[in-house]
This record gives C-alpha cells, structure tokens and sequence, in this order.
C-alpha cells in the first residue's frame, strides 16, 4: 500500500508539473520600470479597422522604424464587450514596450508622420495613447 501511495504521490507532481506554463520569452523582456505605449482603437457606429494590415503590414513597418529602442510589441483584436452580447469598446489594441520614456521619444519623434500617417490604411477611428510605467 505504501508503494502505490508513492507513486500516486509521483505521479501527481509529474502531472502537475506539467501543467505550469513556462514563462513566455516576450514575458520574460518585460520587466518593471519599463515604459509602455498603448494605442487603442475605440469603437463605434461606422468604425472599421483592418487587422490584417495592421498586423502584418503597420506594425512590422513601426517595430522596423523604431529600431532596437522597441524591444517588444504585441497586439489585441477586440472580441467582446464585459459581456457576449455587449460591443467591443476597443477594436484593437496595440502595445510598444521601451526600457525608457526617452528611448520611445527618440525613437517615435523622427518617425511620428510615417507612423502616423499610416493610420488610415487601416482603420478611420481616432487611436487613444496612453504611456505607462511597468509596476509589475
């Protein structure tokens, strides 16, 4: 009885074990202090936002000018509001991570009226930015 109940016992740290998900590489670049720009794409009557150039086409271009000062970015298409039956209030979401605010700004400042005026290749809403520091 006492052999079964060890191998139960090891047999339930191996499944366990399994089941804990290695940390992300893009996770692991993310560290607190960093600073991130979050670009979001509100919703609306008559919004409309193409996912697929913004995706393969808008940010590869952003992470290409920014250079080596962007050290991550990711993205979020909209699914569903609080609820399955609410709107989305966000198309997408996009997100730039820098190790600083004056490496973002020395990077976007020469580059605002490319990334800028890309914008309506893709989408005609507004985009809302909002900086923020990593806490954790």
């Amino acid at each position: 009885m006492k052999i079964k109940s060890i191998f139960l016992t090891l047999g339930m740290i191996v499944f366990l074990s399994g089941c804990q998900q290695a940390e992300s590489t893009d996770t692991a670049k993310i560290k607190t202090g960093m600073v991130k720009v979050t670009i979001l794409y509100p919703n609306g009557d008559g919004k409309t936002f193409d996912m697929d150039y913004y995706s393969n086409t808008h940010m590869p271009m952003v992470a290409n000018v920014l250079g080596d000062s962007l050290k991550l970015f990711k993205i979020d298409k909209g699914i569903s509001g609080r609820t399955p039956n609410e709107p989305i209030p966000y198309l997408a979401i996009g997100y730039l991570y820098f190790d600083t605010l004056s490496a973002y700004q020395n990077a976007f400042g020469p580059n605002a009226e490319k990334i800028v005026g890309d914008i309506p290749n893709y989408t005609n809403t507004q985009p809302i930015v909002q900086i923020s520091e990593i806490v954790e």
